[in-house]
């Protein structure tokens, strides 16, 4: 994500005397002697020569320390490092456990972490860092500024660490459930297995090893959050501050539903149904908890970071492709209110169809995106028989139509009920969401055919989007981190661009999104660190890759439509949750050959350029000739 929580309890082997100061215990390492692979990671310190290897259960890491010799080893606990802290303890239950919280603010303004923390052996000396003056002796201490060392004989230290949001106890109940004894391999081999069953929901074939790298760090990306946020009992720490238990569901946070509505949340449905149910019932005791669905959830805490309230999106999306085993009674009620409340412009909005520059900052990807969100309340409410909602929300989707400047083409902020003066639509400013005039004038996946028709046709809008993809690349206004990958004035590094390739085929220029999408796979993804263009942001970044490379992608997620762009591999399987399976042939596919000549569904001819969501959950083939 762009802004940095978690990364709570600190950690750090050191040799010599202990010390509190992260510029002595902390230690040079290059990335030559590293290793990483899903739930498991090494590196060696080369200050001290020490020795790290990590590993991991769901709500337990165990850690393993080889020092270059028994003579100083040296484990540091720093539980000031980062963030603000409000609140922290430790205490020193016996010569090998310890325990404690820490509680911080930042992105997440009131984030609790417990924690018990057991070693392998006895240390034979610890001390406790009260801004920064050791006291020894100590066994039951808080402070908004901790720090401890504990020193022991050992070469080799393992350490196990479980976390909770509820309560040191909570804490021990899940290392007694996942990780009572202490074998290092076998808790490296389970996290082996767990991630192997994750990513073996996709089979792609492929002799270029590069792309297989690729496809599944990004299928891996896709699958780190949401986070499981329970303890074994089913305990969790709600939106309210309260402790309560998750009855019949798994309890997640970590919502980046500005980003993950998009792409990530609709390749869940296919690969991952059980998970997205859970999803959505998370959504839904947090409204209850909370008072609104969430946005940008995060530890228990609403961030209200971007915009939008586009936990509708996700749950309109599933209930059209079936996963309905939920209240939707109170999903619809919690949609409501959330399209009601009066903040971020919404009031506003109500009154005149519009956001206006004086009206709200980021006026017109608020109205662009609030209009796509109350189009999925419509949709929704039109499902449960609600014809006064649908009514309603339907009418509040058309809002998109109040910015579209008809003269110049582009959606256009407004002031006084006019268009604002000078115009440039490369400009980022205030009135965009991390992006420009060109990327949102593209914004209404709600009605695509409806703002085709306004500015007069296919060609058009096929003439438009070329204009987007040549356009010069240099944005005019505030420097923006965030508006990276450009092709013309198309920014693949930020999400609000990620459905624009796929609209060619909304024009019959279906080609044109091929070889864009096509280019854009290549150009924008590889297997090196750096191989992504902008932030992963919670796995959206990732999902366009994965959903592309099999050949589509949901430009209305809400909809069950799939968009064809270009398949990738000469062949990829997704294998169902239901037993059954989905075969994608790309016969002759090549970097050369990504344009399809013809497609055949279950070996009849398939001629539409989208896939119904139904076509996938059933099983079946779809070979395409390249």
């Amino acid at each position: 994500t762009g802004v940095s929580d978690y990364g709570d309890i600190l950690l750090m082997p050191m040799t010599g005397s202990p010390s509190p100061d992260n510029k002595i215990y902390g230690s040079r390492f290059s990335h030559k002697n590293e290793k990483a692979s899903p739930g498991y990671y090494a590196v060696q310190l080369s200050d001290d020569n020490i020795a790290v290897e990590f590993a991991a259960t769901e709500r337990v890491g165990i850690h393993k320390y080889r020092f270059p010799n028994s003579e100083s080893s040296n484990i540091v606990l720093d539980l000031k490092h980062r963030d603000e802290v409000l609140e922290s303890s430790l205490k020193i239950i016996n010569d090998r456990t310890i325990a404690g919280l820490r509680r911080s603010k930042a992105w997440a303004t009131n984030q609790y972490v417990y924690f018990v923390i057991e070693f392998s052996s006895p240390f034979i000396k610890y001390g406790i860092w009260d801004d920064e003056k050791l006291k020894q002796d100590v066994k039951d201490i808080s402070s908004k500024n901790l720090k401890a060392f504990f020193q022991f004989k050992d070469q080799e230290v393992k350490t196990k660490v479980a976390i909770s949001a509820v309560s040191i106890e909570g804490a021990m109940k899940n290392m007694a459930a996942e990780l009572p004894g202490w074998d290092f391999e076998k808790v490296k081999e389970d996290a082996t297995k767990k991630w192997n069953t994750e990513l073996s929901r996709i089979d792609v074939n492929s002799n270029d090893k590069k792309q297989l790298r690729t496809f599944y760090t990004a299928l891996y990306h896709t699958a780190i959050v949401p986070n499981i946020n329970q303890d074994v009992d089913g305990q969790y720490r709600g939106r309210d501050n309260k402790i309560h238990k998750a009855e019949g569901f798994t309890n997640y946070s970590v919502f980046s539903l500005w980003d993950t509505y998009r792409g990530a949340h609709p390749l869940y449905t296919i690969i991952d149904k059980k998970r997205t149910l859970d999803y959505i019932k998370s959504f839904l005791v947090q409204y209850q908890q909370g008072g609104r669905l969430p946005v940008w959830e995060l530890s228990s805490c609403e961030t209200d970071c971007m915009i939008g309230y586009h936990s509708v999106s996700v749950i309109t999306d599933a209930y059209m492709k079936g996963i309905n085993q939920f209240d939707t009674k109170l999903a619809l009620e919690a949609m409501k209110k959330s399209s009601t409340w009066n903040h971020l412009g919404l009031p506003a909005l109500m009154d005149h169809g519009v956001l206006e520059m004086d009206d709200e900052h980021e006026s017109v990807s608020k109205t662009l995106e609030y209009a796509y969100d109350d189009w999925c309340i419509a949709q929704f409410a039109k499902k449960l028989g609600k014809e006064e909602d649908y009514k309603y929300y339907i009418k509040r989707a058309q809002n998109y139509k109040n910015l579209l400047n008809l003269q110049t083409g582009f959606m256009r902020p407004r002031k006084n009920g006019n268009w604002i003066s000078p115009f440039d639509p490369r400009e980022v400013n205030n009135n965009f969401t991390e992006a420009n005039s060109w990327q949102y004038s593209f914004y209404m996946p709600q009605d695509v055919f409806g703002y085709t028709e306004i500015i007069g046709g296919r060609k058009n809008l096929e003439s438009k989007l070329d204009d987007l993809f040549t356009e010069n690349s240099q944005t005019t206004g505030r420097d923006q981190s965030d508006i990276t990958g450009l092709i013309g004035q198309y920014a693949h590094g930020n999400e609000p661009s990620h459905h624009i390739a796929y609209l060619y085929n909304f024009t019959g220029a279906a080609h044109k999104t091929q070889a864009m999408v096509h280019r854009i796979m290549n150009e924008m993804y590889s297997d090196t660190p750096d191989g992504l263009e902008g932030n992963e942001d919670c796995g959206q970044m990732s999902a366009w890759y994965v959903l592309s490379a099999l050949g589509f992608y949901p430009v209305t997620p809400g909809t069950t439509d799939f968009i064809i762009g270009t398949p990738l591999f000469p062949s990829a399987t997704i294998f169902l949750e239901n037993g059954k399976s989905f075969t994608i042939n790309a016969k002759n596919v090549s970097n050369k050959n990504f344009y399809i000549q013809s497609a055949y569904l279950n070996n009849a001819a398939h001629n539409k350029s989208y896939l119904s969501y139904f076509d996938i959950a059933k099983g079946g083939q779809l070979n395409f000739n390249m």
